[in-house]
């Protein structure tokens, strides 16, 4: 019998971890010659979303929770998750049923076939606003052009990996973590299920344009060094041309003279350059902050709780790394 854990990261989702429990459990039990169990990744929530999930853990012993000692980022949480998981394929899908629970059969059947990953590809994406939707098909694509390799458009986190691909994922051990580029960093057979995104069931985005913003400086930065490259072209080109017109000057003057002092086109030319430079050292500074992080060594998350099933003892203030079980 195949063992299934369906993965759900949770950051103050209090109105929606119940229906969210309610379809998925539906779902699951359906599963002929699959044994499952739901893991609850909370990341620091300030809610009801503790209460419900030890509810939860109450009446089902196929709920485990994963309480993170604080709010880590929801790529440490879905580390964390993955570190803590021994079964056979594992599903991450977020609470907000965004993505349905009813494509888990349809997941199941791509891997029996061979893949290691089935990632859902959204057709449409349903209450989203009109620039969240131009701003993620920028992003993707332009993660297609710069990128080392392809990253699939208009995908999530929402998706299935096999045993393989999570002790791939568990073996890779930076700090700045941006899941999705790590999800098709390691290869092996993966195969889009396309489907139409729905809207949140219930309660807030927890991504605004900052975060998201952010995110996408992450995305980039992790997996591609264009912007380095970028900088270094625009500094060699803007030095020839500061060179020829330097010598067009020195020319100008020696034949003909200079007698208007040029006090505007000058400083236009200084604030260009130094724009200019001051942006490329923004971007040094982007990547040399990251190489700090990473030098230091911490761990991705700390684990205050950590219940399986119907077990009564918690283990609190436990220090966990990316990699260590939480016996």
């Amino acid at each position: 019998m195949d063992s299934l854990t369906v993965l759900v990261p949770v950051y103050n989702e209090e109105a929606v971890i119940g229906e969210f429990y309610r379809r998925t459990v539906d779902v699951c039990e359906t599963l002929e010659g699959t044994r499952f169990e739901l893991l609850f990744v909370d990341d620091g929530s300030s809610d009801r979303s503790i209460e419900l999930l030890h509810d939860l853990i109450q009446d089902d012993p196929r709920v485990s929770l994963l309480r993170l000692s604080r709010n880590f980022g929801k790529e440490a949480a879905l580390t964390a998750g993955l570190d803590h998981v021994d079964s056979d394929a594992v599903i991450i899908i977020d609470a907000d049923l965004q993505d349905p629970p009813e494509l888990i059969p349809d997941m199941l059947k791509l891997w029996r076939q061979g893949y290691d990953t089935v990632y859902g590809q959204r057709t449409e994406r349903h209450g989203e606003s009109f620039a969240k939707k131009v701003t993620a098909s920028v992003f993707y694509r332009l993660m297609a052009r710069v990128g080392r390799f392809s990253i699939p458009r208009d995908t999530g986190d929402f998706r299935l990996l096999s045993r393989r691909a999570v002790n791939a994922l568990k073996s890779l051990p930076e700090s700045n973590r941006f899941m999705k580029g790590l999800f098709s960093w390691i290869g092996y057979p993966q195969v889009a299920l396309k489907y139409s995104r729905d809207p949140r069931h219930a309660g807030d985005t927890k991504f605004n344009y900052w975060k998201l913003w952010n995110f996408a400086l992450d995305g980039i930065t992790s997996f591609t060094t264009l912007p380095l490259k970028l900088a270094s072209y625009i500094g060699v080109l803007l030095a020839f041309g500061s060179f020829v017109y330097g010598a067009y000057v020195v020319v100008k003057t020696l034949l003909w003279g200079d007698p208007v002092p040029g006090y505007p086109s000058l400083m236009t030319v200084i604030l260009f350059i130094g724009g200019i430079q001051l942006m490329f050292l923004g971007v040094l500074g982007e990547y040399l902050g990251r190489m700090f992080d990473e030098t230091k060594r911490r761990p991705l998350y700390l684990i205050q709780e950590h219940v399986r099933g119907r077990e009564t003892e918690r283990k609190t203030s436990v220090i966990a790394a990316a990699g260590e079980s939480v016996k």
